[in-house]
């Protein structure tokens, strides 16, 4: 007895129509809306900030360089505030992806369920503080704390690196790149911590498994399975913490001893301000185009925070497919 094949006729509907279905129910056509309200309430939100910092920037970034005290064109002020910007947070981003890799590994794959939440919460607790908080904790006590023994002991001993710098007088207040950098790292470890451990607990169990079988230890299960594949969601992680430290204000403007100009040395009191921070100080003393000029500063932090936003958008849409790379 032989069987036939019944292919389905023309115009039925496959998955994909079902996806497209008309919303019948009143309940779903409601839910459908409410869903798409917000969705395009964020995006008309966003279009509205770029919209205002372009139209109220726009004099500041044309206006003659003559009506500012130092007769300096836009993008001549507004350099090394984004110099410092970048430089300050990529300094916090180096200091705290290792950090939140390792707490996220031992949370996953080494702590015990129970403490692995405990510890989970208390990272993520790190995330609630206000900024505020975080800046008077740089600078009444992480600041004194790096002045006395950490910078003297990185300029004897690296002085030789370009940003620690053997020739030049440590602060003594704390009041440096260096320490601004620290407070970011710690401000931004709860994100990338958060979002590297759901990627590493993600990581298919049979490959694992197949790695342990064939004789790895655990680490090297780690470095075989789990890190090639959570490596997407990492990087996205880092992004996304990025994009938090280069927005940053309160914590930057408290601690920071801010000059104009491109600083490299972290361990003076001689350090470049960023953008947010200087919007903070000078907003309440601007008046007439001067506050045109901070808008435009503030167009240019919100182009690069969307961009590195968006590049995180990206790589975390690609999936965690490290393991195939």
């Amino acid at each position: 007895m032989t069987t036939t094949e019944t292919s389905p006729p023309d115009n039925a509907p496959t998955d994909d129509d079902s996806i497209h279905q008309p919303i019948g129910k009143a309940g779903d056509r409601i839910f459908f809306g409410l869903s798409f309200g917000a969705a395009a309430l964020i995006l008309v939100t966003l279009a509205a900030v770029a919209l205002f910092l372009f139209l109220q920037g726009r004099q500041g970034i044309t206006a003659d360089p003559s009506n500012f005290d130092g007769e300096q064109g836009f993008f001549e002020y507004v350099g090394p505030f984004l110099f410092g910007t970048i430089y300050v947070s990529c300094i916090a981003l180096l200091l705290a992806t290792p950090v939140a890799i390792a707490v996220a590994l031992y949370i996953s794959h080494y702590a015990s369920k129970r403490l692995g939440r405990t510890l989970g919460y208390f990272i993520d607790l790190l995330a609630a503080i206000p900024s505020v908080v975080y800046g008077l904790w740089g600078i009444l006590v992480l600041a004194p704390i790096l002045s006395d023994s950490m910078m003297p002991w990185l300029r004897d001993n690296l002085g030789f690196l370009p940003f620690f710098g053997s020739d030049v007088a440590v602060s003594t207040s704390g009041r440096s790149t260096l320490t601004v950098g620290v407070v970011l790292a710690v401000m931004i470890l709860p994100i990338i911590t958060a979002v590297s451990r759901e990627v590493f607990l993600q990581t298919p169990r049979l490959h694992e498994e197949a790695s342990l079988a064939l004789g790895a230890t655990r680490w090297e299960m780690i470095r075989q399975a789990v890190i090639p594949y959570g490596r997407s969601g990492v990087i996205s992680g880092a992004m996304l913490g990025l994009g938090r430290a280069l927005g940053e204000t309160m914590a930057v403007a408290i601690i920071l001893s801010p000059s104009f100009g491109y600083f490299w040395d972290v361990l003076t009191n001689s350090n470049s301000n960023t953008i947010a921070a200087n919007i903070a100080l000078q907003f309440p003393e601007a008046a007439g185009v001067s506050v045109d000029r901070l808008i435009a500063t503030g167009l240019v932090l919100f182009v690069i925070t969307f961009f590195v936003n968006a590049l995180a958008r990206r790589i975390a849409s690609a999936g965690f497919s490290g393991a195939d790379g």
